[in-house]
């Protein structure tokens, strides 16, 4: 889905971006992709599949690292 029309931003593009780059707040997503710097609409869309994304991140290294000390 698109988050941000202005730059041709997907919550895709955000959830790479944060398990590729480690991109974890608004202001290193705004500088990476442009996202809220322009109309802003999309501001709050943004930041909800980012919050979710940084989750999905921080829940699978939980994982990993309960596996890799059983």
């Amino acid at each position: 889905m698109y988050v941000c029309l202005c730059h041709g931003v997907t919550d895709t593009d955000i959830r790479r971006l944060v398990r590729t780059e480690g991109v974890c707040t608004m202001r290193e997503l705004s500088q990476e992709l442009g996202v809220a710097t322009q109309c802003g609409k999309c501001g709050r869309c943004a930041k909800e599949v980012l919050r979710e994304a940084v989750a999905d991140v921080r829940q699978e290294n939980a994982c990993c690292a309960a596996l890799m000390a059983a």
